[in-house]
């Protein structure tokens, strides 16, 4: 089954002034009927018979969805969870992010496929393997899932205090750096990257945008208040 994965920009919705455009989160003060709306014309454009969206609060959970469900726009986030997986066609996973890496995983053989939102301290604490475990439990291969590591904040402008910096590359080794400023940096995607490829995971492509960069793009670091881009991943049920 062909396994479809998008990640949207800042343009086309509906949201106002600090969200402008196309904001898709509830949890950043935005308008609740713009945010409806987006989200709706997400799940049309993209002919999915549902999306799931995630309460994110930078731990380990993992939901897994065995069903459609209460998969529309209107429907509840999933609580206190930071990544989602399912076996189910049709059905969108998404992560939202601003700086935070948006990972879409799947394995096309086994039609399993996952996301997770990866910041700083849920990389740190495991997400992504717990999210692979969590696909294997549905009948996915570790040798044959694919990673998209979506748009986040690079290495070069990621500045944090040397201590974090140390903290968090003990955790996620490969992670830790200098930014182009030579300041204390984290990279969390190349600590992702590495620890993909340690779990056995060899198929993993970077996004090469930052977010911060990129005006397309929203960015909680370059703005404050912002809004949320999504990560979404599907089984296409029209490619079985």
């Amino acid at each position: 089954m062909r396994v479809r994965k998008v990640v949207t920009t800042r343009a086309g919705g509906r949201s106002a002034g600090a969200f402008r455009s196309f904001n898709l989160s509830r949890g950043v003060g935005d308008d609740p009927t713009a945010v409806a709306a987006n989200r709706g014309r997400l799940v049309r454009e993209l002919g999915l018979s549902g999306a799931v969206f995630l309460q994110q609060v930078h731990g380990t959970r993992v939901e897994t969805v065995t069903g459609p469900g209460a998969t529309s726009p209107a429907a509840d986030d999933v609580p206190g969870t930071d990544a989602v997986v399912t076996a189910e066609p049709g059905v969108g996973l998404a992560v939202l992010a601003a700086d935070c890496v948006p990972v879409l995983l799947s394995d096309p053989k086994a039609g399993v496929v996952g996301a997770a939102h990866a910041g700083r301290v849920g990389a740190a604490a495991g997400i992504v393997p717990a999210t692979v475990e969590a696909m294997v439990a549905l009948g996915a291969h570790v040798e044959d899932v694919v990673v998209l590591l979506g748009p986040a904040v690079c290495g070069g402008c990621y500045e944090v205090p040397a201590e974090m910096r140390d903290e968090v590359g003990a955790a996620l080794p490969g992670s830790g750096g200098r930014t182009r400023r030579g300041t204390p940096g984290i990279d969390i995607r190349a600590g992702l990257h590495r620890q993909l490829d340690v779990m056995g995971v060899r198929g993993v492509a970077r996004d090469p945008r930052c977010t911060m960069e990129d005006p397309d793009l929203f960015s909680h670091r370059r703005e404050g208040s912002t809004g949320r881009q999504a990560g979404v991943v599907w089984l296409d049920p029209s490619d079985g």
